[in-house]
C-alpha cells in the first residue's frame, strides 16, 4: 500500500472529492495510481487523461471495475456520456497517447448509458495532467527515500542502468523504466516507490527551459548526476549554453544537504567548481586530477564490452587537496600512469568489466562508482554490480541473429551519441553496416550536423551507410565525399528515375547492385567499376590513376558534381539514401541479401520518433 490516503490525494490536487458507491472515504489508503486503466489495481487510483485520439474518461467505469477506489477527472460523469466516448482535444505526449491507444485496443469499454452508476468516488480537477504531478509532489515529500535524479544531452538512460545495478548490490532501489523520464514519466516512478525501497533511480529529461525546474519540483532529489551538455533540442534551448541553463534547473528543489556528480570529461560541466554552495564531484576517464573516480587503462573486447581500471579517490579527501597532490599541469597520459603506479597517496585501483561496449559506457560505469561513494559500497559490490549492467531495448543493445550482429540503438538520436554508435560500429571484425536516420529538434544548424555524421561515418570506414529521412539527405551527401551531384535513391537502386518503381522492378539479388562485382564502391547507382574516381570511391586507386579529377568526373550523370576536400579518404562500398523507412524496408524486401552482407553488423540508430524500432523487427524476424 501507499502512504496516501484518498483525502490526501484531493487535497494534493486542489480537487473536489465526491464520495460515492460506498466503497470508500477520504481515510481510504490507496494501492497504486495509474493513468492506464489496464494496470488497475484493487484499492488503486485511475487517473484519466484526455489525448489528441483517446479520452482516458471513456475508461473510468473499466478503472472502477477493476476494483479502483479513486479516480480523478477533469469531466464528470454526464459529461463523458454526452461526449459518447469521443477522444478529448488536448494532446498529451507520447508515451501516454501510445498507452491510451493501446488500452483502447484491449479494453473495448465504451461510455455505459448510465456512467454516474458504474462511477464510484471521484476527485473534480481542471486539469488531471496537473492533477498527476501534484499528486506526485505531495507522495514525494512524504517518503524518506534517498532519490538520484540523473539529467544530461546523452547517455541518460544507460548511466541510470548502470548506478541502479551498482546500488542494489547494497539497498533495494527503484528505478525509471521504459522512456518515463519527461513530466508524466517522472511522477509515475515516484508513484511507484513503496515503502521497501531505500533508493529511488529517476532519469530526468526535458526539452525546455521550465521543464527541469518542475521535474526537480517532484523528485526532489538527494543527489543530481549530469551525464554531458550536448547538442540536442536545440530548437527550443538554442546553444549549449542554453541546454546547461536548462539541465541546471535540477538544482532548484534539490535537497539542502545533497551531493552532485558531474562529468568530468565535459568541458561545459567541468569548470563548474560551485553550486550553490554544493562542491560538486566529478567522474571521468582521467583527464583531470580532480576527477574522484577515473576509469582508465581501458581495454575494448569489441561489442562485447571493455575491462578497464577504477582509480578512486579517498573518501573525505578535498578537491583543492587532490589538484595540489595531482599537479593540475599533469597531461592525461601522467595522470593515468600517476594513478595506475599508485602514485596519488591513498587512491584505490579497481579492476572492473563494463559489460556493454564502447568508451562512453565505460564512462558511465566509472558515473556508477561515483555515486556508490557517496553511499558507501565495497570496492567489491561496486565491481560486482557493474558487471551485471543489462542491455535496454534501443540503447546499445547487442542483437545476435541468423543473419547479422545488430546494434540496436534506435531509441534516440544526436550527433554526440551518433558518433558514439558509429565509434562502437567500426569495432566489429565483419563487414559494417550504418542505417542513419534524422536527428530531430536540431535547430537552425540541423543541415551542418547531418553533414557533420555523414563525413564521420565514411571516415570511420563503415562498409555501407544507408541515411533515411528528409534531413538525412545532407548526411547522405556528406557521407559521397562531395559528390551531392550523384542521383541519389530517388533515382533507384539500378538508376531508374523513381526509387519505388525501382523497387518493384529490381534485378535479381544475385545479380548484384547493377552489376557491380563484390567488393568494388557504389555510390547511389554509379558503379565504381565505370568512374574509377582516384581513390574517392575505390580505395585501391591511387592519385597517378586519374590525373584530372575534374576530367574523370565527365561520365557523372550531374558534371558539376566536385570530389571532396579528402578525395583519398576510405571510402565505404555503399551510400545510399531513402526519403523514409518504408523505402528502406522496400528496398531489404527487394535485396537485402545485396545491402546487407551476411554475417555483417548493422547499427540502427535514429530519434525515436522516425520508428526505426519497425526496422529492427524486420531484421529481427527473418529466418
Amino acid at each position: 500500500m501507499m502512504d496516501l490516503t484518498i483525502q490526501e490525494i484531493a487535497r494534493a490536487c486542489g480537487g473536489t472529492l465526491v464520495v460515492q458507491g460506498g466503497k470508500a472515504d477520504g481515510d481510504t489508503r490507496v494501492s497504486s495510481v495509474v493513468i492506464d486503466s489496464r494496470l488497475v489495481e484493487p484499492q488503486g487510483v485511475f487517473i484519466a487523461t484526455a489525448g489528441e485520439r483517446v479520452d482516458g474518461h471513456r475508461f473510468i467505469p473499466a478503472a472502477f471495475a477493476r476494483g479502483a477506489v479513486l479516480a480523478v477527472t477533469q469531466k464528470r460523469p454526464e459529461e463523458v456520456a454526452e461526449a459518447g466516448g469521443e477522444g478529448a482535444s488536448r494532446p498529451s505526449g507520447e508515451a501516454l497517447e501510445a498507452a491510451q491507444l493501446e488500452g483502447a485496443s484491449r479494453t473495448g469499454a465504451e461510455a455505459p448509458a448510465d456512467p454516474a452508476g458504474t462511477w464510484g468516488c471521484y476527485v473534480l480537477v481542471e486539469d488531471t495532467l496537473q492533477a498527476l504531478k501534484d499528486i506526485a509532489e505531495a507522495y514525494r515529500k512524504k517518503l524518506s527515500v534517498k532519490v538520484i535524479g540523473i539529467t544530461g544531452s546523452v547517455g541518460k538512460t544507460s548511466t541510470k542502468e548502470f548506478i541502479a545495478a551498482v546500488l542494489a548490490e547494497k539497498y533495494s532501489v527503484l528505478k525509471t523504466e521504459g522512456n518515463f523520464n519527461n513530466e508524466i514519466g517522472v511522477p509515475l516512478t515516484l508513484l511507484r516507490i513503496r515503502g521497501e525501497h531505500e533508493l529511488a533511480v529517476v532519469e530526468m529529461g526535458i526539452s525546455d527551459f521550465g521543464e527541469m525546474h518542475r521535474l526537480s519540483k517532484m523528485a526532489r532529489p538527494d543527489v543530481c548526476v549530469m551525464t554531458n551538455i550536448g547538442q540536442s533540442h536545440l530548437n527550443n534551448l538554442k546553444d549549449r549554453d542554453g541546454i546547461l541553463r536548462a539541465k541546471s534547473e535540477i538544482f532548484d528543489y534539490m535537497a539542502v544537504d545533497g551531493e552532485i556528480c558531474l562529468n568530468g570529461e565535459d568541458d561545459k560541466l567541468n569548470a563548474l567548481r560551485e553550486i550553490e554552495g554544493h562542491k560538486p564531484h566529478f567522474f571521468g576517464l582521467g583527464s583531470s586530477p580532480v576527477q574522484e573516480v577515473a576509469a582508465v587503462d581501458i581495454r575494448g573486447k569489441g561489442l562485447w564490452g571493455s575491462d578497464a581500471t577504477l582509480v578512486m579517490a579517498p573518501a573525505g579527501t578535498a578537491r583543492e587537496d587532490r589538484e595540489q597532490d595531482g599537479m593540475p599541469d599533469m597531461d592525461c597520459a601522467e595522470i593515468v600512469a600517476a594513478a595506475l603506479e599508485g602514485d596519488w597517496p591513498g587512491y584505490r585501483r579497481l579492476a572492473v568489466h563494463v559489460p556493454q561496449p564502447g568508451r562512453h559506457m565505460v564512462l558511465n560505469a566509472a558515473a556508477a562508482a561515483c555515486v556508490a561513494g557517496l553511499f558507501g559500497l565495497s570496492d567489491g559490490q561496486i565491481a560486482a554490480g557493474i558487471g551485471k549492467v543489462a542491455s535496454v531495448s534501443g540503447r546499445t543493445n547487442i542483437i545476435s541473429t541468423p543473419h547479422y550482429t545488430i546494434i540496436d540503438d534506435c531509441y534516440n538520436a544526436n550527433p554526440a551519441s551518433v558518433k558514439a554508435a558509429i565509434d562502437l560500429l567500426a569495432m566489429a571484425d565483419t563487414r559494417k553496416v550504418a542505417i542513419l536516420g534524422d536527428m530531430l529538434n536540431l535547430g537552425e544548424n540541423s543541415h551542418a550536423y547531418h553533414a557533420e555524421i555523414g563525413s564521420y561515418a565514411a571516415e570511420a570506414g563503415i562498409d555501407c551507410i544507408y541515411c533515411v529521412g528528409e534531413e538525412s539527405r545532407y548526411m547522405y551527401e556528406a557521407a559521397c565525399g562531395g559528390l551531392s551531384g550523384v542521383p541519389g535513391p530517388e533515382a533507384g537502386l539500378s538508376g531508374m528515375p523513381d526509387a519505388e518503381a525501382g523497387l518493384s522492378a529490381a534485378p535479381d539479388p544475385k545479380a548484384g547492385l547493377s552489376g557491380v562485382p563484390d567488393g568494388e564502391v557504389r555510390l547511389s547507382g554509379v558503379s565504381c567499376a565505370e568512374e574509377r574516381l582516384s581513390g574517392v570511391l575505390c580505395p585501391e586507386a591511387s592519385a597517378s590513376d586519374v590525373p584530372n579529377l575534374e576530367a574523370s568526373l565527365s561520365g557523372v550523370p550531374n558534371p558539376e558534381a566536385t570530389a571532396s576536400a579528402h578525395p583519398l579518404a576510405p571510402s565505404p562500398r555503399h551510400v545510399l539514401h531513402y526519403p523514409d523507412r518504408n523505402a528502406l524496408l522496400r528496398a531489404l524486401a527487394a535485396e537485402r541479401e545485396e545491402l546487407l552482407p551476411e554475417g555483417g553488423t548493422i547499427l540502427i540508430k535514429a530519434s525515436h520518433d522516425c520508428g526505426f524500432a519497425d526496422i529492427l523487427a524486420y531484421l529481427q524476424e527473418l529466418d
